[in-house]
């Protein structure tokens, strides 16, 4: 499970790994990243957002890690939102990292957010160290996706939750035709006039089109050491919020 995606990549030419040809990606990117999720996604990606933080904020826990965190959004959205919260984030860019401190800083939260550079597949924490684990956006970039469920859940403790936020794949007779031409389109069109990078943005609808989705997401979780997993569609089913709990 989980192959399809493991197997697409930024560069298909390229005879380099996933891991490198991601973290190379969003180094390229990292500049024009915030500008184009807003520009993609009519800014609904802060509403997707909202919702993950909310469900977190209800299980409880201060102690949150923060997978392929990316700028950091959801690492700040967090901390406004749940008191007391300490949340670590990493990811694979470093260009992405650099971007994220400078928003935490200018947000006066360094001192609840600390972000570095990190493998998601090979996490540098000691088992059972975090209430809850999130991820917005990035599980569908994972070399090997089972790998890094597994990895998650060692470093959440026993009764912590998973909260991933993935895009998917609309499924209705009208939304799923105008979604792929849309993704498939229109997002490339603009990804490469506003961050001039050719790959980038056309590897992301292949990328959600390969992602597990809802019930075959759910079932990767479980088969991963995470349980109870379910999956909550958001906006037509553009978006999907995964919930576990360890």
């Amino acid at each position: 499970m989980g192959a399809e995606c493991e197997n697409v990549k930024p560069d298909a030419s390229s005879p380099d790994d996933k891991a490198s040809q991601v973290r190379r990606m969003f180094d390229r990117i990292a500049p024009s990243y915030d500008f184009m999720n807003r520009a993609m996604t009519l800014g609904i990606d802060r509403l997707w957002r909202r919702k993950a933080v909310g469900l977190v904020a209800r299980h409880g826990g201060t102690r949150i890690l923060d997978v392929a965190t990316g700028t950091g959004d959801l690492a700040l959205q967090m901390a406004r939102r749940i008191d007391g919260a300490e949340i670590t984030g990493v990811d694979l860019s470093e260009g992405m990292i650099g971007i994220g401190r400078e928003k935490v800083a200018r947000a006066g939260m360094s001192d609840r957010i600390s972000l570095m550079a990190a493998d998601c597949l090979a996490l540098p924490f000691a088992d059972s160290t975090f209430d809850a684990v999130t991820a917005a956006f990035g599980v569908r970039n994972f070399a090997d996706l089972s790998a890094g469920m597994r990895e998650m859940a060692r470093v959440t403790r026993p009764g912590g939750m998973l909260c991933v936020i993935e895009l998917s794949t609309p499924r209705g007779s009208v939304t799923g035709p105008l979604y792929r031409r849309y993704t498939r389109g229109i997002v490339p069109a603009l990804g490469r006039l506003v961050s001039r990078d050719s790959n980038a943005y056309s590897y992301l609808p292949q990328s959600i089109a390969a992602v597990p989705q809802g019930r075959e997401m759910c079932a990767l979780l479980e088969a991963s050491g995470w349980k109870s997993a379910s999956h909550l569609p958001l906006t037509f089913g553009s978006c999907t919020i995964y919930l576990a709990y360890n």
